[in-house]
């Protein structure tokens, strides 16, 4: 963008964010979901592509909100239609093991009161869902995510994290 361009036009304006759309740090968003069972457990995903489990949800697609993410990413993956509730937390995630640093919206996704039925899991990303009693689920997910449940536990409105703990 060697010239300026003109601010007062729709032309203008245009050119100038997709400069800096071209030039600005870009962060991944991810939506994320807490399931529970009637005993209280919460439903933790066996991964495909990682060693550790981890929530239910994914990564915000261009365009498409938190909550509306997380709402796919269970009818997909784990063939399940709920709504996004309460925004439980926002955590900002540091760089970890290769990923850029990146916001993870975390929402309750309520109880389930039916069984998980594993043949409409989405195999190619999902190994296995497993309900996990809360004191179990440090054992089982990565550092920063059992932190996160762990504060958004303990929340007494949405809590706003940096790398799972309260700033």
């Amino acid at each position: 963008m060697s010239e300026r361009p003109d601010l007062s036009t729709e032309e203008g304006r245009r050119s100038f964010i997709g400069y800096l759309n071209d030039r600005l740090p870009r962060k991944r968003a991810i939506a994320q979901g807490v399931l529970r069972n009637a005993a209280g457990e919460l439903l933790l995903c066996e991964l495909t592509y990682k060693k550790e489990w981890d929530l239910p949800g994914g990564v915000v697609d261009p365009g498409e909100s938190p909550a509306t993410c997380v709402e796919r990413e269970v009818r997909e993956e784990l063939g399940l239609t709920l709504t996004a509730g309460a925004l439980l937390a926002v955590n900002w995630l540091p760089p970890y093991r290769g990923w850029d640093d990146a916001v993870l919206f975390l929402y309750d996704l309520g109880t389930l009161r039916d069984d998980l039925d594993p043949s409409l899991f989405l195999r190619r990303e999902i190994k296995d869902a497993h309900w996990v009693a809360m004191t179990d689920v440090d054992s089982h997910l990565a550092p920063y995510a059992a932190r996160m449940l762990a504060s958004a536990a303990e929340a007494e409105h949405t809590a706003y994290l940096e790398d799972g703990v309260a700033r």
